[in-house]
């Protein structure tokens, strides 16, 4: 039995989509803190279990029976100090409970993590003393926040602002970092790794002169102070840190595929 958190959010609908074409329904459990909001998959046969990362007897009860468990980080990234809690909630659940493995979303750089990604250091640290067999996948940020269809006013201004300081990024979709996940939960040959799971490198820049060129409208790169980027400045200052200037083959080994091209990303918002 192979269970999934978080699948209300956008990666955990993704792997039990793709899970249901591998294996059949009933070998699958969907765990969501509204569990009505998952009602369809509960109509074609998958058990969906209430779960909660606030509630740890819910865990228990949603992770019975279960083999495999992919945990998804928590979605609360604004309560200072939460995430590890709500992650040690689960891996203490899934102990109790008996699963066999976890896999963990964790993220790029949790090796030695600061600043929001001590989080996952601590998770981390809070598998490998858990003693419960597991999987580690080191995410870089999703491509989705810088290609997406605000590209479309971008075009409409004829300028990508950007205070990325030209440094280059290794951003991935959702649905690959996904589909990646979901590749890890079948098969022992995953246990005890971590996946480092990144993508191509690009710059802000080269989205400037792609959105130009996939639309055939004029687009400028134009270099700007964070503090001009409103809420995604966050995004262009940790690119601006080298935190995503590298790259891993780990991610198209485990697609099979090499991952979704920037480029393509665009193209998918324009088509």
């Amino acid at each position: 039995m192979i269970a999934v958190t978080g699948v209300t959010g956008n990666l955990g609908r993704i792997v039990i989509e793709d899970l249901l074409t591998r294996i059949p329904a009933s070998e699958l459990v969907a765990v969501a803190r509204t569990p009505s909001k998952a009602a369809d998959l509960s109509e074609r046969g998958v058990d969906v279990r209430a779960g909660s990362y606030d509630d740890p007897a819910s865990l228990r009860a949603a992770f019975a029976g279960v083999d495999v468990l992919l945990l998804v980080s928590s979605p609360d990234i604004t309560t200072p100090g939460i995430r590890p809690i709500h992650h040690g909630n689960a891996i203490d659940a899934a102990k109790a409970a008996g699963v066999g493995r976890i896999v963990y979303t964790s993220a790029e750089g949790a090796a030695n993590g600061q600043g929001f990604l001590a989080d996952h250091t601590t998770t981390e640290g809070l598998l490998r003393d858990a003693g419960v067999p597991h999987t580690i996948l080191r995410n870089t940020f999703y491509m989705e926040a810088l290609v997406n269809p605000g590209l479309r006013d971008v075009v409409s201004a004829g300028e990508l602002p950007g205070a990325d300081e030209g440094r280059p990024v290794n951003l991935v979709t959702i649905r690959d970092l996904a589909l990646a996940a979901a590749a890890t939960l079948t098969g022992p040959e995953h246990t005890g790794v971590i996946y480092e799971l990144r993508g191509a490198l690009w710059t802000v820049a080269d989205l400037a002169a792609t959105v130009a060129d996939v639309t055939g409208s004029p687009v400028a790169y134009r270099a700007v102070p964070a503090a001009d980027l409103g809420g995604i400045a966050f995004v262009h200052q940790i690119i601006a840190s080298g935190l995503f200037d590298e790259t891993a083959p780990d991610l198209e080994k485990l697609l099979g595929r090499p991952a979704t091209t920037m480029r393509e990303a665009v193209q998918g918002v324009f088509s």
